[in-house]
């Protein structure tokens, strides 16, 4: 049940339509971030601790998500990952400053430019039901890769490695859960001694199924899916789609400027055995959403 619709208002501006980007990891949703705090009055943040604190709060124990106070501790984290200050680009995340071209301590925006607000940061796709209800005219755009991509983008970052390791995991961490793509309780201990390819392409496989369920739920005016091949192979398209679903111009510099897409870099990446177990853990979703033969 969605909660009445509640105004939130940062730097005096009052928050509506807000963008949130979604995906598994290494699907691209950082480029699409990049693009998007380059146009014209958006203030997109990725990775702010305000709000990666509360998202893997989530992530590791789901209930918590579904309790009465979900909703106001992520609309407070957004709101203070959005505040625009004389020192605020200090505390925010590499990536983030990359993204906006930031080499001081910032602002990157100027305050009295902001219209709209976006955030981008990793795995917000666990917090998507929260955002929804926080704000109900919110606009997600999720990204769609093909798993083996995406999983040799995992077994290259640190970051993501790190969530693989079961010391990373304390004893509240709840089960089923979509974030490690552990099914049940008992799956736990198989999980563990997994090897990390298969542990990524459980991490793909529950993100894409968390995609198709809000694909489900939600009406084409709140929700785009767009594939990261299509970011490669459809650049015009893209945008335009793109900028018709934002309301905003969505600058094709700022998209493919600083890296071009990667398509089936998994060729290279990815040892043989490696791929083979990706293959098996993820043979149904990758075979849905066609990047495998039937």
């Amino acid at each position: 049940m969605r909660l009445p619709p509640h105004i939130l208002v940062v730097n005096g501006i009052k928050v509506r339509r807000p963008v949130f980007l979604l995906g598994a990891p290494h699907s691209g949703a950082d480029l699409l971030a990049r693009a998007l705090k380059r146009s014209p009055g958006f203030h997109v943040t990725t990775g702010r601790a305000s709000v990666t604190h509360v998202v893997y709060a989530f992530a590791r124990k789901p209930t918590i998500s579904r309790t009465s106070g979900a909703v106001r501790v992520l609309r407070d984290a957004l709101a203070e990952s959005w505040q625009v200050t004389p020192r605020s680009c200090g505390q925010c995340a590499e990536p983030c400053r990359e993204a906006g071209g930031v080499t001081g301590n910032g602002p990157c925006v100027a305050a009295d430019e902001v219209t709209r607000f976006g955030d981008g940061s990793p795995d917000l796709l666990y917090s998507a039901p929260v955002l929804l209800q926080a704000f109900p005219d919110a606009r997600f755009v999720q990204l769609i890769r093909d798993g083996r991509d995406a999983v040799a983008g995992m077994l290259a970052d640190p970051a993501c490695l790190a969530w693989f390791k079961p010391a990373m995991l304390s004893e509240i961490t709840e089960f089923p859960n979509a974030f490690l793509g552990v099914n049940k309780d008992e799956h736990f201990e198989r999980w563990k001694g997994m090897p990390t390819a298969g542990k990524a392409a459980l991490r793909w496989r529950s993100a894409v199924r968390l995609s198709a369920e809000l694909r489900r739920e939600l009406p084409e005016q709140q929700l785009l899916t767009v594939r990261y091949e299509d970011l490669a192979a459809k650049p015009a398209e893209t945008v335009s789609a793109l900028t018709g679903f934002l309301e905003t111009r969505v600058s094709k510099v700022a998209l493919y400027g600083a890296r071009a897409p990667e398509v089936g870099v998994w060729r290279s990446r990815l040892r043989p055995a490696d791929l083979e177990l990706v293959e098996k853990v993820a043979r149904q979703e990758l075979t849905r959403l066609g990047y495998l033969p039937t």
